[in-house]
């Protein structure tokens, strides 16, 4: 009956305390990953269609329906995924379209130093899940709660709520995307999906000179390189805006 308990409260919010105190732990349990979960679920009006566009534009680029699903399963990022179907479809070789997912995912190492000290008393087991669920959306979903409560014993539930909810949408997106890519004319052109997703989730951060500034030389090298084989401009533009915002910040009083 814990058990059953632990689920009725995740899907249906039940808080309610049993007198013992396991049943007290799983219900504590129970409430902040369902927490997690309703924090994330209005995110997935923007990542449900990135994610069906994701899966038709793999298989467009020539990559399989199912290496398409698993990559999502295995990569769980989409903007990485997008470009390293881009990059197949452009026939870049193994080594460049490696770099190129690195590169674009470093971002997920500062989301990591945010909320380690919150997380430094896990198991190692626990890390490496939460590090795997970490993305965009689950961290800008549940980082004010953190932030909140940063003491909390089941901070690390809420982030595994938020990451769940995200990481099953997104498996069910790029499902319903291969599906209906296979049913779609070839060179659609659904790649623009990509610089407007990127647009939504950088615009709201510019909220200082120095961010402003590094947005702007990215942007600037990025349209002067884009004519570079291999995306090989999306390389020059994230290293100057890494480059100007390192030199700005130094430079600040």
């Amino acid at each position: 009956m814990a058990g059953f308990g632990f689920f009725w409260s995740v899907w249906f919010g039940s808080v309610g305390v049993d007198e013992s105190l396991v049943m007290k732990e799983e219900t504590g349990r129970a409430a902040a990953f369902a927490l997690g979960v309703r924090a994330l679920l209005p995110m997935h009006l923007g990542v449900a269609p990135f994610g069906v566009i994701y899966g038709v534009v793999a298989l467009q680029s020539g990559i399989p329906p199912l290496a398409a699903i698993a990559m999502s399963s295995i990569v769980f990022a989409g903007s990485a995924q997008f470009l390293l179907a881009q990059l197949v479809g452009a026939g870049a070789p193994f080594l460049l379209a490696t770099g190129a997912v690195g590169l674009i995912n470093l971002r997920h190492a500062l989301y990591s130093a945010s909320v380690a000290p919150i997380l430094a008393q896990l198991p190692l087991r626990w890390k490496l899940l939460l590090s795997y669920l970490l993305t965009d959306e689950a961290y800008a979903a549940v980082i004010p709660h953190l932030l909140k409560t940063p003491q909390s014993p089941l901070a690390h539930w809420i982030l595994f709520g938020s990451g769940f909810a995200l990481w099953a949408g997104w498996q069910l997106a790029t499902i319903a995307g291969v599906l209906l890519g296979a049913q779609l004319p070839e060179n659609l052109g659904l790649d623009f999906a990509l610089p407007l997703t990127f647009i939504a989730i950088v615009v709201p951060m510019l909220t200082d000179r120095v961010r402003v500034a590094t947005a702007l030389v990215a942007a600037l090298v990025a349209v002067l390189l884009s004519g570079l084989p291999w995306k090989l401009g999306l390389f020059a533009a994230a290293l100057s805006g890494l480059a100007t915002g390192l030199v700005l910040r130094r430079a600040k009083p």
